[in-house]
């Protein structure tokens, strides 16, 4: 890539100055490009996910911990999204205050629910990047081998 030169603009310099810093943050979406970006992977049912959860010993029940902490983060966004849409809607009474304390709400529920299966599920003692992966890779042969 060429440098950037005198002429460049304000925002060209700015993008320039950040991108190393804002490609580190995101280093974990080089993990999943593969996946999506040539030829996305087919879809997959629970079945399949259960089938590599018995097949893998290693990284298996680490996808199914992962699948787990999901379900919290499900329950704290509705939680979340219907306790602060119901405020809204009673002290308000205002329809628009209502829809979007309900979607700052699930927002806010799901982060709770994450972070509350984090540490119930010990989350943070697993590697569940590297279980997703390799779920991907295991999901990419096996759909390549029925065509």
């Amino acid at each position: 890539m060429g440098e950037i030169g005198e002429d460049a603009s304000f925002y060209a310099k700015s993008w320039n100055g950040w991108k190393g810093f804002w490609s580190d943050r995101f280093a974990y979406l080089d993990n999943y490009t593969k996946f999506v970006k040539d030829k996305p992977l087919p879809a997959w049912s629970d079945s399949d996910v259960e089938a590599f959860i018995a097949s893998d010993p290693v990284h298996g029940p680490t996808l199914k911990t992962a699948r787990e902490a999901a379900k919290y983060g499900f329950v704290g966004a509705t939680i979340g999204a219907v306790s602060s849409a119901g405020v809204a809607w009673k002290y308000s009474k205002s329809p628009h205050g209502a829809v979007l304390a309900f979607g700052a709400g699930a927002v806010c529920g799901v982060t709770f629910g994450i972070e509350f299966a984090s540490h119930a599920l010990q989350l943070y003692r697993l590697d569940t990047m590297t279980a997703q992966t390799k779920f991907m890779e295991w999901w990419e042969t096996k759909s390549a081998s029925r065509s």
